[in-house]
C-alpha cells in the first residue's frame, strides 16, 4: 500500500465512526494503523459502572458521569508487533535496555455524552484510566461527530520523589469523523507502525515508545510550518507595497507590515477554530461568489475587500443590533468622493471597498455573525495599513500571495546558498494544511496542533530578517532568539519559589521546616491537594495578587506568558472557585472607589466612582459567565504583568498571545449580545514599547499635592481605558490620559525636573502602535514607584562593538557600572534589571555564558559581587536547547534584602552544569538541578565565575599554591600578523617563486607563515604558504619592490585603507581582473575596503612593530582549538592573526608544562575566558596569562628538558609518530610539581 493508499484507507475509516459500534470502528481504524491483537477483554456493561465494578477510578477526575459506553480494545504486546506488518524486529537485541514499563499498550475506547470537550478534561479523563494499569493506555475518545486520540507519556518511574506525577497527555483533538482534517490524517500516518519503524527503526517497545513520543511532539511540527511560512514571508516582501513615508526604509517597512499581516491572520486562524470567524472566509469558492474579481488575478481584491474588511471594519467594531442597526455598514462611496480628505483612517469602523463585492449585502451577511473583539490588534494604523479604496492608496498584496498553487521561487540570496531549489504556495493554503488549537500547549497537556505559542515563534524568526538592531540577515536565522517553553517553565518556578518563600517568611511562617517542600510541590504538576493552612493560603493569594512581574525585553510574550499560565494554575489549586480570588478583585476596586472619592476635581471624582462602580457588576460577570480560568487570567493580566520591547511589534504580538488565552476560556452564547463574548482589554500600558536602558534625567519622585491629584486621575484614566470597549470611548479617555500628562510633566517641570525631559514624558504616547520610547521609566509608564517584585526575561547578545559601535555609543555615558566597550548588551540589561526591582526582589535571566569568564565580563562580575544574593546558577552545555551560544541562567536577589528564616544567608548559590546526560534523562531540568547541584560560593569582584565540584576546588587551590601567574613569567605574547586582506597577503609557493623570478629581491619581503590550522601538539605542518611582509613599522619604499607591488596591485581598490565601501563598478572590475588572473576570492569580501588606518594601501593593517620577534626561537599555539596544541618553533615562522606567539625564558619547560594534561585541565575548567561549543575553547591572551604555571626546580629542569627535546624531535622527524608514552611522563612529572593526589589525577584524567 502506498502513502497516498495509506492515508484514503485511514480517512476511510474515520468516515466509519458515522455509523456502527465505537468499538469495533477503533479496532479497524488501529488495523489500518497496524496495531491489533486477540489479548483483550469485556467490560460488562460497557460503562462507566462496568469499569467501575472491575478497576478502582476516581469518579470525579475521571468524569464518569460524562461517559456514555467504554470498551476494552485490547493489549498490544512485543509478540503482536513481531508477528504483524513489522514481522522479523528484533526486540532482544537490546536486552540492557529496561523498557519493563513499555512491554505492553493498552487501547480504550470511552463514549462521552456532550459534542466538545476541553484539552484539560480529556487529559485529566487520560490519566485517572492510567492510573489503574502499569501500562500506558492509549484512548480514543468519541464526543459528538469528532474523535479524540489520547496518548500519555509515561516515565519509566511515575513518581518523582514522594509525589504522584501529573504525566504529560498528548491529544490529536477533535478528528472530524465525517471530513478528516488533511492534517489530522498525516499524523495518524506518521503514527502507523510502519511509518515509526521506517522513521525510527525502534527494536523494543520502549523505543517505539520514544518513537510515538518524537512523532507527537509538536515542536516538529512548528518547525515545518515555519518552513513553509519563512519562505513564503521572503517571497511576499519582495511582492508588496504597503504605504510609506517619505525617505523610509521601504524593505524595513514592508517586512514589518508582512510580519503584521501573518500574525493578524494566524490570530484569525486561532479565532476560527474557536467558532468565531466562518470558514467561508477562506474557501476559493466561496470567495469567487463574493468578489467580483478573481483571485487568480493579480488583483488585491482578497487582501482589500475579505482581510482589511474582516480586521478593521468587524473585529474592531461593535455588533449590530435592533437599536444600532447599522454600526457595520459600507462607507458610503459618494460621500468619500465629495469629501476626499476623508479617508478610512479616519472612519475605521466602515466596510470599505463596495465596489469590489458582487452583492455587498451578502457579504455583510457573512461578517455579521463575527463578534467584536477590541483590544487593540485590529485598529487600523492609519496610512501604514492603507484601508481606504481611494484611487491614490498605493496598497499592493496580490491575490497570487493568498492563493497561489506550489510553485518555485528563487531565494538562494535570501539563504545565502546556490542552486537550491525553493517552493512556495499562497498562504491560505499553507494554514489550511496545518491543524491549529487555541488552547496555549502546558508541560503536561499537549495538543497534536498548532498553538498559539507558534505567534511567539513565528515573530521571533522573521524579525531576524530585518531587526533594525542587529540587521540580521536570513541566513543567520536559527530559531535560537526563542526561548525554548521548557527553560520558560524553569526560571517562571525558581523564580516563583523564591518570590512566594520571602512572602511567607515575612508572614512567619519561619517555623515551617517543610516550606521549600511545600512550595515545590505546590508549584509541580501534580492532582495531589497542596499543603498549607487556610491562613498561608490566604497568604499566597494575596501575593500572588500583588505580584508585580516585568520582561523588560518581552519580544512576543514567551516570559509573561509562562508566569500567566503557571499563576493560573496555583489560583486553580489554591482556591479552585474562586471565591477569594474573586473577593480581592472586588476589594480592590472598593479600594480604589475610596481612592477616587480623594480627587479633587467633582466632576472627574463622580464620573470615575461611576465607572468603578459599574466594574463592580462587571467583575461578577466575568467570573460568573465564563470558565474559572477567565475570571483568573483577566485580573492577573490587569494588575501582575507587565512586559517592555524596543520594537512596537514586539509589544503587540505579546498582547495577542494574551488575546487568545483570554478568548479560550470565553463561553460562547449566542442568545447574549456580541454573542457571550466580552471584549478584549486594552493592554496599551500593560505591554510598552520603549529601550528599557535608558531611564530619563532627573528625578520623578519630585513632589506636590498637585502632581498627586493628577497622578490620582491619570491611574484612573488608564484603569477605565483598560476596559473601553468602542473606539470613541477609547479615544476619550487617550484624550484625557495625553492632557494629564502634559499637565504632570509641566508641575514636574516647574519643580526642577529638566525641559527636555519634562517633554519626552508627556510625549510619551502609550497608545501609539507605531512608536518607541527612547526611554523606559516604571513609574511613568506602569504607575510602579517601588520596583517589581520579579524581572525575567531572555536578553538580547548584541555585542557593543557591532555596527561601528553604534551601540555602545548610546550607552557609554548611561552611568552603567557594568559597561564595557567589547562588550554585550545583556550585560546592561542584567544591571538594569537589578535596578528595576523591589527591595526584596528577584532577576531571573537566560543570556549568553560568556560573563562568567570572559574579559568584558568582568566588569559584570564585580557589579555581581557588590549588589546581588546568587540563588541558582545553571550552565546550560552546547546542544542542550539548540541555541547558537552557550547560555546559563541565573536566579539572584538584592545582597542586602535577603528574607531569611533564621541567621545569616552566606553569599553562596546552588550552581549545576546541564550537559548531554540531561537530554537522555526522564526528569525535569529542575530535578536535575537539584540532584546535580553543587556549592557555589560568590567569587571576589571581578574574579570568573566557575561551577566547580569540591575536589576541584581542592585541586585549584592547589596550582594556585604553587603556580605562578603566566604574566609574571619573563615571556612576552603577541598575537599573529593581521593583513587585512589574507588573498593578497599570504601566497603559495608557485607565486612566491614567480614574484622572486621577476625580482630576487622580493624574497627579502616574503616570509614562511603558519596559520591556527597548521599547528598541532609539539608540532606543525606547513603548507608552503608565505607572507609579504610589508610591515607599516618597515615605513618601505614600495618601487624598490616592483614584481610585489605589481602583485599586490592586482587587489585595489580592495587593499586601500578607508573603511568605505566598494562601489559596484570597482567590484565588477575587481572580480573580472582576479578571474582573468584565475586568482580565487570570496565575493563577500568585496562590500567594504580594509578597514581605515593610516596605512599606505601596498601594507599590512596593523604595525606589528614586534614583526622582529617571529623570527626568534619562540612557541606557537592556535588562539582557538579543541586541544593544547602548542609547538616549539625555533625561528623560522611567521604566524597569521589566528595564532598567538610566546617569546622569552623558559621555552622549552614552558612548552612542556601547557601541552601537560593538569594544566590543560585547569586551563578549560578554571581560567579559559571563551568555551566554544562542546569541544571548543581559546587561548586568549587575557586568560592565558592568569593561569599558575609551576616554576620548576633548576635541578630538575634538565630531565624535563630532555623529555620535551624528545617529543619534539620525534614529532619533527616524523609526524605521525606516537610520543604518548613520553607524554605521559611530563603529566606525571607536572602532577608531582603541584602535589595532587591519586583521587586529584583520577579528576583530571576523567
Amino acid at each position: 500500500m502506498n502513502d497516498v493508499q495509506h492515508k484514503t484507507a485511514i480517512a476511510e475509516a474515520l468516515n466509519g465512526f458515522t455509523a456502527g459500534p465505537l468499538a469495533e470502528n477503533a479496532r479497524h481504524l488501529l488495523r489500518v494503523l497496524g496495531y491489533e491483537s486477540n489479548r483483550t477483554l469485556h467490560i460488562k456493561p460497557n460503562t462507566a459502572e462496568g469499569f467501575l465494578a472491575r478497576w478502582q477510578i476516581n469518579p470525579e477526575k475521571a468524569l464518569l458521569a460524562e461517559w456514555d459506553t467504554c470498551d476494552f480494545l485490547f493489549q498490544l504486546t512485543e509478540e503482536d508487533i513481531a508477528g504483524g506488518e513489522s514481522a522479523g524486529l528484533d526486540f532482544a537485541a537490546h536486552a540492557e535496555v529496561d523498557a519493563a514499563i513499555y512491554r505492553s499498550y493498552l487501547f480504550l475506547t470511552v463514549k462521552l455524552k456532550g459534542r466538545s470537550y476541553s484539552l484539560t478534561a480529556l487529559a485529566n479523563i487520560t490519566r485517572a484510566i492510567n492510573n489503574v494499569f502499569a501500562m500506558p493506555a492509549m484512548l480514543l475518545f468519541q464526543h459528538g461527530q469528532a474523535l479524540t486520540f489520547s496518548i500519555i507519556h509515561r516515565r519509566p518511574s511515575r513518581r518523582e520523589g514522594q509525589r504522584d506525577v501529573l504525566e504529560k497527555v498528548s491529544l490529536i483533538k477533535d478528528i472530524d469523523v465525517v471530513t478528516p482534517h488533511r492534517a489530522h490524517v498525516e499524523i495518524l500516518s506518521d503514527l502507523s507502525l510502519s511509518e515509526l519503524h521506517r522513521a525510527h527503526g525502534f527494536t523494543n517497545f520502549l523505543e517505539l515508545h520514544q518513537a510515538w513520543q518524537k512523532t507527537l511532539d509538536s515542536s516538529a511540527l512548528n518547525k515545518r510550518f515555519f518552513r513553509e511560512l519563512a519562505e513564503w514571508y521572503f517571497w511576499a516582501v519582495d511582492n508588496v507595497t504597503f504605504p510609506a513615508d517619505a525617505g523610509e526604509d521601504v524593505s524595513v517597512h514592508n517586512a514589518t507590515c508582512v510580519i503584521r499581516l501573518i500574525t493578524r491572520l494566524i490570530f484569525v486562524w486561532f479565532l476560527k477554530e474557536k467558532g468565531l470567524i466562518p470558514d467561508a472566509l477562506f474557501d476559493e469558492t466561496e470567495i469567487a461568489r463574493l468578489l467580483r474579481t478573481s483571485t487568480e488575478t493579480d488583483d488585491s481584491c482578497y487582501y482589500k475587500a475579505i482581510l482589511q474588511n474582516l480586521f478593521f471594519a468587524t473585529l474592531n467594531q461593535e455588533m449590530n443590533t435592533p437599536a444600532q442597526p447599522n454600526r457595520r455598514a459600507f462607507h458610503d462611496t459618494q460621500t468619500r468622493e465629495a469629501k476626499p480628505h476623508q479617508s478610512a483612517a479616519e472612519t475605521p469602523a466602515l466596510y470599505q471597498y463596495k465596489h469590489s463585492f458582487r452583492e455587498p449585502d451578502a457579504a455583510l451577511r457573512l461578517f455579521e455573525t463575527i463578534p467584536f473583539l477590541n483590544g487593540g490588534l485590529f485598529e487600523c494604523l492609519g496610512t501604514i495599513d492603507g484601508f481606504s479604496d481611494r484611487d491614490d492608496n498605493p496598497l499592493h498584496v496580490p491575490n497570487e500571495l493568498f492563493f497561489a498553487e506550489e510553485h518555485e521561487v528563487e531565494l538562494n540570496a535570501v539563504y545565502g546558498t546556490k542552486n537550491k531549489r525553493y517552493t512556495v504556495r499562497g498562504l491560505i493554503h499553507i494554514l489550511n494544511r496545518y491543524k491549529f488549537t487555541i488552547a496555549e500547549n502546558t508541560p503536561i497537556e499537549e495538543e497534536v496542533a498548532l498553538d498559539p505559542e507558534l505567534l511567539g515563534r513565528v515573530f521571533e524568526n522573521l524579525l531576524a530578517a530585518y531587526n533594525p538592531e542587529t540587521r540580521t540577515t536570513a541566513r543567520k536565522q536559527t530559531g535560537s532568539f526563542y526561548t525554548p517553553r521548557e527553560i520558560v517553565n524553569y526560571m517562571v518556578d525558581a523564580s516563583l519559589l523564591a518570590y512566594f518563600t520571602g512572602a511567607l517568611i515575612r508572614n512567619n511562617s519561619e517555623g515551617r521546616t517543610d516550606l521549600d517542600a511545600a512550595l515545590r510541590h505546590l508549584l509541580a504538576y501534580t492532582d495531589e491537594p497542596h499543603q498549607f493552612t487556610p491562613a498561608e493560603t490566604e497568604q499566597l493569594i494575596t501575593a500572588i495578587d500583588t505580584l508585580n512581574i516585568l520582561d523588560p525585553t518581552c519580544g512576543s510574550g514567551a516570559f509573561p506568558m509562562g508566569i500567566l499560565q503557571k499563576l493560573v494554575f496555583l489560583l486553580g489549586k489554591l482556591d479552585p472557585g474562586n471565591a477569594q480570588w474573586r473577593q480581592r478583585q472586588l476589594a480592590r476596586v472598593r479600594s480604589t472607589i475610596a481612592a477616587a472619592e480623594q480627587i479633587d476635581d467633582s466632576t472627574f471624582r463622580e464620573s470615575t466612582i461611576d465607572e468603578l462602580e459599574r466594574e463592580l457588576a462587571s467583575i461578577n460577570e466575568a467570573f460568573e459567565r465564563n470558565e474559572l480560568d477567565y475570571g483568573r487570567k483577566l485580573y492577573l493580566i490587569e494588575n501582575c504583568i507587565y512586559g517592555v520591547d524596543i520594537q512596537p511589534i514586539a509589544t503587540q504580538i505579546a498582547k495577542l498571545r494574551f488575546f487568545i488565552s483570554l478568548i479560550v476560556d470565553q463561553r460562547i452564547d449566542d442568545t447574549q449580545p456580541n454573542r457571550g463574548v466580552r471584549p478584549l482589554p486594552n493592554l496599551e500600558t500593560k505591554f510598552v514599547a520603549a529601550n528599557t536602558l535608558l531611564g530619563i534625567e532627573g528625578q520623578l519622585s519630585l513632589r506636590s499635592p498637585d502632581i498627586s491629584e493628577k497622578e490620582r486621575q491619570l491611574a484612573a484614566v488608564r484603569r477605565r481605558h483598560f476596559t473601553a470597549r468602542t473606539p470613541r470611548t477609547k479615544a476619550r479617555y487617550r484624550h484625557q490620559d495625553a492632557l494629564l500628562r502634559t499637565e504632570i510633566s509641566a508641575l514636574l517641570h516647574d519643580l526642577g525636573l529638566p525641559s527636555g525631559t519634562a517633554q519626552e514624558l508627556a510625549a510619551w504616547d502609550p497608545y501609539n502602535q507605531n512608536a518607541s520610547a527612547a526611554f523606559f521609566d516604571a513609574e511613568w509608564m506602569f504607575g510602579i514607584s517601588e520596583g517589581f517584585d520579579v524581572v525575567t526575561g531572555n536578553p538580547p547578545y548584541i555585542q557593543l562593538q557591532k555596527s561601528g559601535g553604534a551601540l555602545g555609543r548610546l550607552y557609554q555615558n548611561a552611568d552603567f557600572e557594568t559597561f564595557a566597550r567589547t562588550g554585550d548588551i545583556y550585560c546592561l540589561f542584567y544591571e538594569r534589571g537589578i535596578r528595576l526591582l523591589a527591595s526584596d526582589g528577584h532577576l531571573c535571566y537566560i543570556t549568553s555564558n560568556k560573563w562568567m569568564r570572559a574579559g568584558y565580563g568582568k566588569a559584570l562580575r564585580r557589579f555581581f559581587a557588590e549588589n546581588i544574593q546568587p540563588i541558582k546558577l545553571l550552565d546550560l552545555g552546547p546542544d542542550i536547547f539548540d541555541a547558537t551560544v552557550d547560555t546559563n541562567i541565573l536566579l539572584c536577589s538584592r545582597a542586602s534584602t535577603v528574607p531569611v528564616a533564621r541567621g545569616p544567608v552566606p553569599r553562596e548559590a546552588i550552581a549545576c552544569t546541564v550537559t548531554e546526560k540531561y537530554k537522555h534523562t526522564a526528569t525535569s531540568l529542575a530535578a536535575y538541578a537539584e540532584e546535580n547541584g553543587v556549592r557555589f560560593p560568590l567569587p571576589e569582584p571581578g574574579a570568573q565565575w566557575a561551577i566547580l565540584s569540591d575536589i576541584e576546588r581542592q585541586i585549584q587551590a592547589k596550582i594556585e599554591a604553587v603556580g605562578t601567574p603566566l604574566k609574571e613569567w619573563d615571556i612576552s605574547i603577541y598575537r599573529g600578523i593581521v593583513t587585512g586582506y589574507n588573498t593578497a597577503f599570504l601566497i603559495d609557493n608557485q607565486t612566491k617563486e614567480g614574484l622572486v623570478s621577476a625580482d630576487p629581491k622580493s624574497a627579502e619581503i616574503i616570509k614562511p607563515i603558519l596559520r591556527g590550522k597548521d599547528i598541532g601538539r609539539y608540532q606543525a605542518n606547513w603548507k608552503s604558504e608565505w607572507l609579504i611582509a610589508t610591515f607599516p613599522a618597515l615605513d618601505m619604499d614600495i618601487n624598490t619592490y616592483p614584481a610585489v607591488k605589481e602583485w599586490l596591485a592586482n587587489f585595489l581598490p580592495k587593499l586601500n585603507q578607508t573603511g568605505s565601501p566598494i562601489l559596484r563598478a570597482d567590484q565588477q572590475r575587481l572580480k573580472a581582473r582576479l578571474d582573468r588572473l584565475n586568482i580565487a576570492y570570496n565575493e563577500r569580501d568585496f562590500g567594504k575596503l580594509r578597514k581605515k588606518t593610516s596605512h599606505q594601501w601596498f601594507e599590512l593593517q596593523d604595525i606589528s612593530a614586534y614583526h622582529t620577534e617571529f623570527e626568534k626561537p619562540k612557541i606557537v599555539y592556535p588562539e582557538t582549538t579543541h586541544a593544547a596544541n602548542f609547538f616549539y618553533d625555533e625561528g623560522k615562522h611567521f604566524i597569521e592573526k589566528t595564532c598567538f606567539t610566546i617569546t622569552g625564558s623558559d621555552l622549552k619547560i614552558l612548552v612542556g608544562l601547557l601541552s601537560s594534561t593538569l594544566l590543560t585541565f585547569a586551563y578549560k575548567r578554571f581560567y579559559c575566558g571563551t568555551v566554544l561549543g562542546k569541544k571548543g575553547y581559546q587561548y586568549n591572551k587575557h586568560s592565558l596569562e592568569t593561569l599558575p604555571v609551576v616554576q620548576i626546580p633548576a635541578d630538575e629542569q634538565p630531565a624535563f628538558i630532555a623529555l620535551v627535546d624528545e617529543i619534539l624531535a620525534a614529532k619533527k622527524a616524523n609526524p605521525g609518530a606516537d610520543t604518548s608514552d613520553l607524554e605521559k611522563e611530563v603529566d606525571t612529572f607536572v602532577y608531582g610539581l603541584y602535589h595532587l593526589t591519586p583521587e586529584d589525577i583520577g579528576i583530571v584524567d576523567g
